[in-house]
């Protein structure tokens, strides 16, 4: 319940500052609100259904409550996923890329993310429920729709979005650190000043150190569990499963944490809208510092 609360409440946050503060609507923006709504949404549906899950363990209403729970659980976990896909690419345009960034990530390219990472997302979910639901029914295992369930579905909705996260924020740190060298070799060299790039370098190194091992260390053993599944002798606890399926869901919570409050103007949207002080007065136009 307490995860429910926070990942709800958390994601609330990110949706109304950019929904309401005229300075937040900005494409990038809109990726971190659709990625809000997706996590909300595991707040609101997933965890609720992971609840009633672990209490029940599937033992009532199987046909029905466990295959909607597993829909809106690969739906949601796999638009948050793809999201966190697409803001690498927006970090990869803006570092990298600085000077089309503007002509490259526009609020139409924007949309189009959005809708084909929900689009991707929905359809993966329908597939894998379908081959889930073909696998109940077959007197031995069929091999093609437990392949589909355990080891197709995790390599477009885990692995895939991983590889291209990784090489993407790889390609951004190397460009940072041959960026801050060449600063630091135009400029004059004084103490100062180096000072200043080995901060950035730092700053920048600590961020992408964060992102990508808070994302890795959530999903990737709930994961690695469902995928070597098929090729266990041995049956893994339902009580394990279950565990690492609530550790990865955790990460929607962490979410607002990692993409918002890294950001001053976030910081100071949510320090108005906790105190109430949007109520009080039209601040949209306000500058958020």
């Amino acid at each position: 319940m307490l995860l429910s609360v926070i990942t709800t409440c958390g994601n609330l946050l990110v949706i109304i500052s950019v929904l309401y503060f005229q300075q937040l609507h900005t494409p990038t923006n809109y990726l971190i609100v659709s990625l809000a709504v997706a996590d909300l949404f595991v707040g609101i549906i997933v965890f609720p259904f992971s609840m009633a899950f672990s209490y029940s363990s599937c033992l009532y209403y199987e046909d029905l409550f466990c295959k909607v729970r597993g829909f809106c659980d690969i739906t949601l976990s796999t638009t948050s996923i793809m999201h966190l896909c697409c803001i690498s690419i927006d970090r990869y345009y803006a570092v990298c890329q600085p000077l089309t960034y503007r002509t490259k990530i526009n609020h139409c390219v924007v949309v189009n993310m959005i809708v084909v990472s929900w689009g991707v997302s929905v359809l993966l979910a329908i597939s894998i429920t379908i081959a889930g639901l073909n696998n109940d029914k077959c007197v031995e295992r069929c091999f093609i729709d437990v392949l589909i369930f355990n080891n197709i579905g995790p390599i477009f909705s885990f692995y895939l979005p991983v590889i291209i996260m990784l090489c993407i924020y790889l390609k951004i740190f190397l460009v940072a650190q041959k960026q801050a060298r060449s600063i630091q070799n135009t400029t004059c060299q004084s103490k100062k000043s180096g000072a200043t790039v080995s901060k950035n370098e730092r700053k920048a190194s600590k961020t992408l150190a964060i992102v990508l091992g808070v994302f890795l260390l959530f999903w990737t053993p709930y994961f690695l569990c469902t995928s070597v599944l098929p090729f266990s002798n041995d049956p893994v606890p339902v009580s394990v499963i279950e565990t690492l399926a609530w550790l990865a869901l955790s990460n929607s919570m962490l979410n607002p944490f990692i993409y918002a409050f890294f950001y001053s103007w976030f910081r100071s949207a949510f320090r108005m809208i906790i105190s109430g002080k949007i109520f009080t007065g039209d601040y949209t136009n306000s500058k958020l510092s």
